[in-house]
């Protein structure tokens, strides 16, 4: 096996993301045979012995990607200090080679009284990928509020209102359900600010009553029930890892961004005429 940066060692391994593993060697708690490594270091796990705060790190573990459906009450962290039951507690968590609980950290969190779709991973490079603030995949929710929004506020909320002093609106949002006096709406956004959804249909007269996420970028509950999980399909896998490369793409082709922007001319030698073949 060739040499890996050790921080990419370490989320395989199951550590966290790999900005979590940096802070991990930057905080002097990994030794590569008993040295203090730094960042950038590079190493082999079959030739070297890797330590973390003095315990040897398993071989790289299998990487795992789980549906959960979570239930209203139960909080979308790894642990809580008050002893509430967590995303973890809910499923049947694999055993590593050394025998230990494989490592599994959730991806797009939802507040306690939310529900549904959870993506737990042991994945730390997709894990960063997808919860780095550039990568805005859509989100679905079904949300039923007080009242029956008349088609001026879903336009309105699609339009766009003002939270914090900044702009906030739906991707898509239509009333889904009637019920008396309350409507189950359908509604579609990409950023993820805190308390985004819950915000803009109570900004308007609508507090919602109940929210459940179906779909996060291309993962969909389907049929899963409450409290229940399953494994990703391979295909689901490779809809996921093909979702996070064509946001990567497209943040890189965006106007503005580093790699799009035009290069400067070298100093003391004449920019060229000539259209940039790369820029489209």
């Amino acid at each position: 096996m060739e040499t890996e940066r050790l921080q990419k060692l370490l989320a395989r391994a199951g550590y966290g993301s790999r900005r979590t593993c940096e802070s991990i060697i930057e905080e002097g708690r990994v030794t590569v045979d008993g040295q203090i490594a730094r960042l950038g270091d590079k190493a082999d796990p079959t030739q070297h012995r890797i330590e973390v705060d003095g315990v040897p790190i398993s071989r790289p573990q299998p990487m795992l990607y789980i549906v959960l459906n979570k239930p209203r009450g139960v909080i979308s962290t790894t642990s809580d200090p008050r002893g509430r039951r967590t995303v973890l507690d809910l499923i049947d968590i694999p055993l590593s080679r050394r025998g230990e609980p494989v490592r599994l950290y959730p991806v797009g969190r939802l507040d306690a009284e939310s529900e549904g779709l959870i993506l737990l991973t042991n994945d730390g490079a997709l894990t960063q990928r997808l919860t780095h603030p550039s990568y805005e995949h859509p989100r679905v929710y079904r949300v039923l509020v007080e009242g029956v929004p008349d088609a001026a506020t879903v336009e309105r909320w699609q339009r766009g209102i003002t939270l914090d002093g900044r702009p906030a609106r739906f991707d898509h949002a239509y009333v889904e359900d009637r019920r008396h006096e309350d409507a189950w709406l359908r509604i579609t956004v990409h950023e993820g600010r805190k308390h985004l959804v819950r915000r803009i249909v109570a900004a308007l007269g609508h507090p919602p009553k109940r929210l459940i996420r179906i779909k996060m970028g291309p993962l969909e509950l389907r049929e899963l029930a409450v409290g229940k999980w399953r494994h990703l399909s391979d295909e689901e896998r490779r809809k996921l890892r093909e979702d996070v490369r064509g946001a990567s793409s497209t943040r890189r082709g965006r106007p503005g961004s580093r790699r799009s922007s035009r290069r400067r001319p070298s100093r003391g030698r004449p920019s060229s005429s000539k259209p940039d073949r790369n820029r489209r």
